[in-house]
């Protein structure tokens, strides 16, 4: 039988029990297989009760001394053991009749169990147990695995169905074929696949569980890379399929941009130049380009999005911008506009408040071709939308969108046959391990160097009974022509509640600052709400914002030179940083105090910590992977990114380097087992990335 069949085809599964294992990502009967133990436990030898310690789990074999039913403020059942060595309470608290009885004096008993302190010495609670007849059974060969579970379903259960895929495969090995070639494996050290996976569930006595915890054994280093393996190669997939496509030559004569740069008030700083270049080299292929250009908070990535916008009109085409916030698509608009419009450039606009003749119009502005630069939110996405001749889209903060949105985009640009150039922007800095698997198939630019005048935001950590004190500062910084954010962060994940919690928020300061023009900001107010009090802050018209998150990227107000966030311990570092960054932005010394609310867990205390001693935002970035999660730090729901089964991209970061070797050596010397690869590990998940 094929180890792709179903797991009902198993002895013992039903419906039931395959919608139990469905939760655990158990489908097929190979599933089984790839599901590794989470830890081991040592059932391979009998250990002397006198040499029991409390914590160790352990095998024990005794005989029963004396069984009773204790009436304590807990009805329990304690049986006494005794080996020779020492003496051993077994406590039940949920005990029948029945069980009662089999505990008769001079029985003897086999149980394994952890050892814990107790009123009558050493005690094992519930542990697994069984009579031992005339003769002894043998005790187990290999470590105990114990398997990542779901309600209703045992560890013995799931053990003895692993064993039946186990026995499968010892059938026939075939069954499970290795996809990377002898030759690389060879090169490349690696163990072979099915002596990686039999000795992970069934380790021998001697197996070093330290290393089996850590998860750096050998064997789940094999299983790791090769997962790592096949989520590169289906995103290089993704590359290979868009590069296969024509894109429009974009080798202008640089006469658009020169006049732009002119214009500019500032000059460009060495890291913009430098990405710049890099740029230009791609567009000038007929190739499309893939890149990610990563700059921290404030480093001029919209002025490098703009000049590669000016190489698309200069080449004939449109270029699309797209942001995944109506702030903050609002905000590009009107930069774009200021920029471009006194270069004769028509700007569109185009998002999901436009409605009825005004959205009918930038429509066929963009069929026909007269808006040369549209700006917009995932509405230029839409089926309705077509564009004369998409050269090139820029899109703002990726992590928003999902890697099959942005490929949604290459439809738009097919009219003439060719694909458009995708430039991403995003100002979260990804430390290059994500970066190298999230995004396998990109090339990367970072802008690594701040623009001169840019100031260092000082960052203070403040316990919330200090709130008099924060809101005096406001006061005098505002009255020296300042102007301030106060944010309040989400509540148990409650929009609702989060914007309650604002609304309220800004009633207390406007009771506490009379003299101040105190506005709000959130997430469920409307677009064009929101729009204004963001247009009577940029104009100094309010002195405060009270906001929830929905300002962490884009808004850009100089004169803003103190934040307070309320709450900094629910959010995670990167979006902190993100928010931290909407001051700073003009001459003066800018401050952001974190607000917490005590007391602080280590970890909470560790985290604002590293947020007070940096302002680099790709230290921070790199601290929030380690204590928070690829997941987490990139938001794997919108990233398109599955989830691993096995690698861990925080541990296993290390690997990336070989990874990114091998697939460059198989796809050069075995391409046709890729796809049989990425079927293995990303399963369903799989087509998500080709989604186009």
């Amino acid at each position: 039988m094929s180890l792709d069949a179903p797991v009902t085809e198993l002895a013992g599964v039903g419906e039931a029990l395959a919608l139990k294992l469905a939760r655990l990502r158990i489908v097929q009967i190979a599933d089984l297989l790839f599901h590794l133990p989470l830890r081991y436990q040592d059932r391979t030898r009998i250990t002397p009760i006198g040499t029991l310690r409390a914590g160790t789990e352990a095998v024990v074999e005794g005989e029963v001394s004396a069984a009773e039913v204790i009436r304590g403020r807990r009805r329990s059942l304690l049986v006494r053991l005794k080996d020779g060595s020492g003496i051993l309470s077994l406590r039940f608290f949920h005990f029948s009749p029945a069980q009662q009885q089999q505990f008769v004096k001079g029985v003897q008993v086999r149980c394994f169990g952890e050892a814990r302190a107790g009123s009558t010495g050493l005690e094992i609670y519930h542990p697994e147990y069984r009579l031992v007849q005339s003769e002894a059974p043998p005790v187990d060969e290999h470590l105990t695995p114990i398997y990542p579970a779901t309600e209703g379903l045992a560890q013995p259960r799931l053990r003895a169905l692993i064993q039946q895929a186990l026995k499968r495969l010892a059938e026939a090995p075939d069954a499970l074929p290795e996809w990377i070639p002898a030759t690389l494996r060879q090169r490349f050290r690696l163990p072979g696949l099915l002596e990686a996976l039999r000795y992970l569930h069934e380790p021998p006595p001697d197996a070093p569980q330290e290393v089996l915890a850590a998860g750096r054994h050998p064997a789940q280093r094999r299983l790791a890379l090769e997962e790592l393996l096949a989520h590169q190669l289906s995103l290089r997939q993704v590359r290979l399929r868009i590069q296969t496509d024509g894109a429009p030559k974009l080798a202008g004569s640089g006469h658009l941009q020169a006049r732009f740069l002119i214009q500019l008030p500032f000059s460009l700083t060495q890291a913009q130049r430098r990405v710049l270049d890099e740029i230009g080299r791609d567009l000038e292929r007929e190739v499309p380009m893939l890149r990610l250009v990563q700059g921290d908070v404030g480093s001029g990535k919209t002025v490098v999005a703009a000049m590669a916008v000016l190489a698309a009109v200069a080449g004939g085409c449109q270029a699309a911008v797209m942001a995944p916030t109506e702030i903050l698509a609002e905000q590009h608009f009107r930069q774009f506009r200021t920029w471009l419009e006194p270069l004769g450039i028509e700007v569109g606009w185009l998002a999901g408040k436009l409605k009825g003749k005004a959205r009918g119009d930038t429509k066929a502005a963009i069929a026909d071709g007269r808006a040369q630069v549209v700006v917009g939110t995932h509405a230029l996405f839409q089926d309705d939308v077509s564009f004369q001749r998409l050269g090139l889209a820029v899109i703002d903060e990726q992590h928003r969108f999902g890697v099959h949105q942005r490929l949604a985009l290459r439809q738009k640009g097919e009219n003439g046959g060719l694909t458009p150039h995708q430039l991403i922007m995003t100002a979260t800095p990804i430390p290059r391990t994500l970066a190298m698997s999230a995004y396998a198939d990109l090339d990367l630019s970072v802008i690594d160097e701040l623009p001169p005048g840019r100031t260092p935001v000082h960052t203070v950590a403040v316990p919330d009974e200090r709130r008099p004190e924060v809101i005096e500062r406001i006061r005098s910084a505002c009255a020296e022509g300042r102007q301030a954010y106060w944010v309040c962060t989400l509540i148990e994940e409650s929009e609702a509640l989060t914007c309650q919690a604002a609304e309220v928020t800004r009633d207390t300061l406007t009771e506490a600052l009379p003299a101040l023009q105190i506005g709000l900001v959130h997430g469920r107010m409307k677009a064009a709400e929101k729009g204004e009090v963001m247009d009577a802050f940029k104009c100094g018209e309010l002195d405060l914002l009270v906001a929830t998150t929905v300002i962490e990227v884009g808004v850009d107000v100089p004169n803003a030179s103190l934040m307070i966030i309320e709450n900094p311990e629910r959010l995670g570092l990167s979006q902190l940083h993100q928010l931290r960054g909407r001051v700073g932005r003009g001459r003066v010394d800018s401050y952001c105090v974190l607000l917490y609310h005590p007391p602080l867990s280590h970890h909470s205390r560790e985290r604002l910590g590293i947020l007070r001693d940096t302002t680099d935002g790709f230290k921070v970035a790199e601290k929030d992977l380690e204590l928070r999660g690829p997941g987490e730090v990139l938001g794997t729901r919108q990233t398109g990114l599955a989830q691993m089964k096995i690698a861990d991209l925080e541990r296993d970061r290390d690997l990336l380097d070989t990874v990114t070797a091998l697939a460059t050596a198989l796809l050069e010397e075995a391409p046709d087992v890729a796809p049989a690869l990425i079927q293995r590990w990303l399963g369903d998940e799989a087509g998500r990335y080709g989604q186009v």
